[in-house]
């Protein structure tokens, strides 16, 4: 399982998930299927983190979704 973090080249704002297929899901926000990234599109890939389990991935999306976790988001994307 993989988390990911996208960055919107409309407004620079960023995205993150969690996916057993980065590739793929990249194109379905690309392609706007995805209701709370639809409006943001296009976008590109970050970074990309691999974990060995699912709950890993998941623990660890949750947490870069968090107050907290958006400071190491941005240090993770050197972002200013």
């Amino acid at each position: 399982m993989y988390v990911y973090i996208l960055r919107s080249c409309k407004g620079g704002t960023f995205y993150v998930g969690s996916t057993k297929n980065v590739d793929e899901r990249v194109k379905q926000h690309n392609r706007k299927e995805s209701l709370s990234t639809k409006f943001k599109a296009p976008w590109e890939l970050v970074k990309v983190e691999k974990y060995d389990s699912d709950s890993l991935a998941l623990k660890r999306e949750r947490f870069l979704k968090t107050g907290r976790g958006r400071s190491v988001l941005r240090n993770l994307c050197s972002i200013d």
